[in-house]
């Protein structure tokens, strides 16, 4: 009795997890909205600062903060690996049966998480915030806009804002989601395929208040590539060769059929040395050959199991 009664004191209600990279003007501010807000929600709370490699003072802020107040919690990168590595590692760290995300610039609202978390109790597993109105320069609405619509329409899913920061979960999703690369992007997107249930709301968007934004075009082709690996992984993860097979199938087939049409011409007497068409069929089944060859290799390394790369983590303070 005295154990379980332990283990239910011990209990976190909400988790925040906050990647940060060269915030350290901002973090005061922030915990202090998180402290206010989070303690009219619950006592039980903490909050995860994912310290990403960052060459300004956000350590040193940090550490202070977690010294004032030991429920904010801090993990430190030896180096930067990005948004999707801070949030993989947060996740694995959260204790709480809510999980919060949010960004550190100030421009997601802690106000929004009391909302985030009343849309997942109307029975949501995992609720994404809408900027609908932002505070962002036309060079990164515009390309923003673009991306979500691709995003929308490749995976099917109603959401308006697949990269906005300010999300809620249940414990149970990022315990399941694996995230790498630019794969915070496709939260969404990886939940729904794993068969939790997604929502939107709209939230309050801030302009940006100290520092500057570390976005830069090239995340949207490493986003598009990313995207293509979502759709294919959570498809085709167990059964590759469906994929490579299919393809590797039809090319293998028509290159057979011209092949075997030129085979009987020159069964007839007709010169076919000298014909594009023989390049082309056996080009064709060549090709066929290769593709149904990586189909049954990554069926193989499906079977085995290949674990995730490890990060470099310099310091934990919880």
């Amino acid at each position: 009795m005295t154990q379980q009664t332990t283990e239910i004191k011990n209990t976190i209600d909400i988790s925040v997890v906050i990647p940060s990279y060269n915030e350290h003007e901002s973090l005061p501010e922030l915990s202090a909205q998180l402290s206010h807000v989070l303690g009219g929600m619950s006592e039980r709370w903490e909050v995860w600062y994912i310290d990403d490699g960052s060459n300004d003072a956000s350590f040193e802020t940090m550490q202070g903060l977690h010294e004032k107040d030991p429920r904010f919690k801090v993990i430190r990168f030896r180096r930067n690996y990005g948004k999707s590595a801070a949030l993989a590692l947060g996740f694995l760290h959260a204790q709480g049966e809510y999980v919060v995300t949010m960004d550190a610039d100030l421009q997601d609202d802690p106000q929004e998480i009391p909302n985030l978390l009343a849309k997942i109790n109307e029975g949501y597993d995992m609720v994404s915030g809408w900027k609908r109105k932002r505070f962002d320069p036309l060079s990164k609405t515009l390309p923003s806009r673009f991306f979500n619509f691709v995003t929308r329409k490749l995976s099917g899913i109603d959401i308006h804002d697949f990269n906005c920061g300010l999300k809620a979960y249940r414990r149970e999703v990022v315990k399941s989601v694996r995230i790498y690369g630019e794969m915070h992007r496709y939260i969404p997107v990886l939940a729904k395929m794993a068969g939790f249930s997604v929502a939107e709301i709209v939230v309050h968007h801030h302009p940006r208040k100290y520092g500057k934004t570390k976005f830069g075009l090239s995340r949207f082709l490493k986003g598009f590539l990313d995207l293509l690996t979502v759709l294919f992984t959570s498809r085709y993860t167990q059964r590759p060769l469906h994929v490579f097979g299919s393809f590797g199938g039809v090319m293998l087939f028509i290159g057979f059929l011209i092949n075997a049409w030129l085979s009987i011409e020159w069964l007839c007497g007709h010169p076919v040395s000298n014909r594009p068409m023989l390049l082309l069929g056996i080009l064709l089944m060549l090709l066929g050959i290769q593709l149904i060859s990586t189909g049954l290799i990554a069926e193989m390394i499906t079977k085995s199991g290949i674990d995730e790369r490890d990060y470099s983590i310099r310091d934990i303070l919880s």
